[in-house]
């Protein structure tokens, strides 16, 4: 039997998947590594961390495997997107690196509107300037660390920079540059006119691979480390959202997918890049050849939800947290949560929102919050499919992944809310399948990878919406959509209190 093996680099943790050649997962591990926040707005992560997990991974996946290590022919990666890794001459790390997740460089998305110009932005990158991206993490540390900056020879992402460190390559997929704000989408190349008129040595951008390009093979020293062959074959992979769509089989046009990690997406594949969505969602290259997808983001989905259990319910598991939400009626008993805890993406573009729990009263329970929660994560998320079917998209069936498929309460909820057929994979793995299956058609398992799909994924359970529920949460989404103008300027007035 012949393997390939799925790394996905995620915010949190890094996910190993050992996957066969009929798409089963042989071995599994997971390794965490902590955030660090030094102040409000601010996420990092050291990068040295993500490679020592990511072999000590390895190593303990090996440890279990049974077969010949010459027979796991293929090695792909996903990662978080946007994160910003500065190396200098010699390769070596600068600075932490700064996540997606951070929202210190307001100031920057302005300055890039300024030089750029909103609109010439939007018809290079498709996207607007927003926090979270790349190209204003570089403008930060030019302005604020010019120290730094000026020893900065390359930058790279998350996963692209535990790629270099397992085989000594440079290089970046075109599905995670597209979210750096720095790629001519439409023609795959860095834009030397953002470069020129933002003062960024275009040198500085690394060399553009597609996701399922070889891009060579384990050093030695990592080989030995890990017990894998020097031989196996490493492919660029892609970022998370790609991988989670490849893994999810969205591959042609009128797939959607829905998924809750960290944070939520929505995201549709297109076979073009031509279409208009006036930068209210994302427009990025996708994983697969020649092809695109629309996205929209909630920042803190799934980060919601684990906020809350640290805070009021650390010592229990998930299940339990969850456990009685179907006690609770729809609208959570007169309880409703916006989920701007760390800002939000789409459809407001605010970093400095924040989030809100509105109708609390004594008679509340903590079931009646969890809920609250969950129907407030699912409201943000259907912002986006508001959005996709008001530009014509018909958003009939989904494809949910992640923490949103693991309760069959929240896919109901899904499919009651969007007003959509929810389908649940046998077996999900979100973006780390998608990394093993760019591996597997990289290795020339597949023809295409829609073929692997058809081979690798396979549908468990569909939800379908109950017309009197999508009635009574038609009106509660009224309500939700009511609750960001309605608190936008008390949260700018309450910045000056955060630490």
């Amino acid at each position: 039997m012949k393997y390939v093996i799925g790394i996905d680099l995620g915010t949190s943790a890094v996910k190993i998947l050992l996957v066969n050649q009929h798409g089963e997962v042989a071995q599994e591990v997971t390794k965490p590594y902590p955030l660090i926040q030094e102040k409000s707005g601010y996420s990092e992560q050291n990068p040295q961390i993500w490679v020592d997990q990511t072999i000590s991974g390895l190593s303990d996946l090996l440890q279990y495997f049974e077969g010949d290590v010459q027979n796991i022919e293929g090695i792909s990666f996903s990662g978080q997107m946007h994160g910003l890794v500065l190396l200098d001459e010699n390769r070596q790390v600068l600075r932490n690196a700064i996540l997606w997740n951070d929202t210190r460089t307001t100031e920057e998305c302005q300055e890039i509107y300024a030089r750029v110009g909103k609109q010439r932005l939007l018809k290079i990158t498709k996207n607007l300037a927003l926090d979270g991206f790349t190209l204003p993490k570089i403008l930060w540390v030019k302005n604020k660390e010019p120290e730094i900056f000026n020893q900065a020879k390359t930058f790279l992402l998350p996963k692209d920079y535990v790629r270099y460190k397992l085989t000594g390559k440079i290089g970046m997929d075109y599905s995670d540059a597209a979210g750096t704000l720095l790629l001519n989408i439409s023609e795959k190349q860095w834009s030397k006119e953002i470069c020129n008129l933002l003062d960024i040595n275009g040198d500085l951008c690394p060399p553009l691979v597609e996701s399922s390009q070889e891009v060579g093979c384990l050093s030695s020293e990592v080989a030995y480390a890990t017990g894998l062959s020097s031989t196996t074959r490493i492919f660029a992979g892609g970022a998370d959202n790609a991988c989670g769509a490849i893994g999810a089989g969205i591959l042609e046009d009128g797939k959607t997918l829905v998924s809750v990690g960290t944070s939520g997406v929505v995201l549709s594949y297109e076979e073009t890049n031509n279409k208009d969505f006036q930068g209210r969602v994302h427009y990025f290259n996708h994983g697969a050849p020649n092809a695109f997808y629309t996205m929209g983001v909630t920042l803190a989905a799934g980060h919601s939800l684990t906020w809350f259990k640290q805070v009021f319910a650390k010592e229990e598991e998930f299940d339990e947290l969850l456990r009685d939400i179907n006690d609770v009626p729809i609208g959570s008993n007169g309880l409703m949560f916006a989920p701007y805890i760390s800002g939000e993406r789409t459809p407001h573009v605010d970093a400095a929102i924040r989030g809100s729990f509105i109708g609390m009263d004594s008679s509340h329970e903590r079931k009646d919050f969890v809920r609250a929660i969950l129907e407030g994560i699912t409201f943000s998320l259907h912002e986006s499919v508001e959005i996709f079917r008001e530009n014509g998209k018909n958003i009939d069936i989904i494809i949910s992944i992640g923490g949103g498929a693991k309760n069959e309460v929240w896919l109901q909820m899904q499919a009651d809310i969007f007003n959509a057929r929810i389908i649940k994979l046998h077996s999900e793995q979100g973006p780390g399948m998608g990394a093993a299956m760019l591996a597997a058609y990289g290795c020339g398992w597949f023809s295409t990878l829609k073929e692997c799909a058809d081979e690798f994924l396979m549908a468990e359970r569909s939800y379908y919406p109950k017309p009197e529920n999508v009635q009574k949460y038609k009106r509660l989404y009224q309500l939700y959509k009511k609750i960001y103008p309605a608190t936008v300027l008390l949260n700018n007035e309450l910045m000056e209190f955060r630490n």
